[in-house]
């Protein structure tokens, strides 16, 4: 019984030693240690992109604020005033999200060079 317990044990130990031994020729190898090549972007063409895209969302959303601050038929002076501050305040948010977001969409790009 002492001899079975003897030669797990010492297999047990040589396995352990060979897959710390593998792991680490693995970690070491070059196939790991290569630099991932870079992609180059024309940045030109990157920033006229997101100006057409800021445009064209921001043209959209003026649009859609001018519809919405005029006066309808049903509404009443007060109803009216409400629903312009409330659209105001909509307007200059999803503006303000506009600029934001493509500025994060810049950032990002200059981050990935």
């Amino acid at each position: 019984m002492k001899n079975i317990v003897k030669k797990i044990a010492i297999f047990s130990m040589i396995g352990v030693m060979q897959v710390g031994f593998g792991a680490s020729v693995i970690e070491a190898s070059p196939l790991h240690s290569e630099p991932v090549p870079m992609q180059h972007h024309d940045d030109r063409h990157d920033h006229d992109r997101y100006e057409r895209e800021r445009h064209e969302r921001e043209r959209a959303e003026n649009e859609r604020h001018e519809r919405e601050m005029r006066r309808r038929h049903h509404e009443s002076e007060r109803e009216w005033h409400r629903r312009q501050e409330r659209e105001r305040e909509r307007h200059d948010n999803t503006m303000r999200e506009i600029t934001a977001g493509l500025i994060g969409i810049w950032i990002g790009s200059q981050i990935n060079k």
